[in-house]
């Protein structure tokens, strides 16, 4: 197990649900996700900064991330009344994004954060006008054109954890030097 999944794990307590130390070549890059974000599913699609087109090319992302051999990838469980409580989903968004900031104070100097879902830090953002919060920004993993399902596949992390309940992932790109 490397250091740094030791502080992780031990930073979020029992946060996480699932887990899995990974390299750059296990990550899918996808042209159906970034197609998916182009269709506008969510309705961020050239509306934050975060999101596409704004955060590069499906070339430029991998290009960027290919420069971080190593990444740590998690799961988050939460408990909802139907696959329509949204308010639930919401909410467990909110405990997802708790677990992130427990992480975040341990990562190695240098790691990049997707998280679930777009950038909420500002109510709404002000995109085109420069980002308020740069620092504290944080793309989405499907954001950046990372087919999720096929790395939930590939490290033997459950996409889905059963009814009534909804999975959120994170993924991180380490930075600096990790021991094996």
């Amino acid at each position: 197990m490397r250091n740094s999944t030791r502080e992780i794990l031990q930073a979020a307590g029992k946060e996480i649900w699932q887990y899995a130390e990974l390299n750059f070549a296990d990550i899918e890059f996808s042209e159906e996700v970034v197609a998916a974000c182009r269709a506008n599913y969510c309705g961020n699609y050239n509306k934050c900064w975060q999101c596409p087109p704004n955060v590069g090319t499906l070339e430029e992302l991998k290009a960027k991330y290919s420069k971080y051999p190593q990444a740590f990838v998690f799961t988050t469980k939460h408990e909802i009344e139907d696959c329509y409580d949204l308010e639930g989903m919401e909410r467990a968004r909110g405990e997802h994004e708790k677990t992130e900031d427990l992480i975040r104070p341990v990562l190695p100097k240098g790691s990049v954060m997707l998280g679930a879902g777009g950038c909420n830090v500002c109510k709404t953002c002000a995109y085109p006008a420069p980002c308020r919060f740069p620092e504290k920004a944080k793309s989405s993993v499907e954001a950046c054109g990372i087919n999720v399902v096929s790395l939930a596949k590939k490290v033997k992390i459950n996409y889905t954890n059963g009814e009534n309940t909804v999975t959120y992932f994170t993924l991180v790109f380490l930075g600096g030097n990790e021991t094996e």
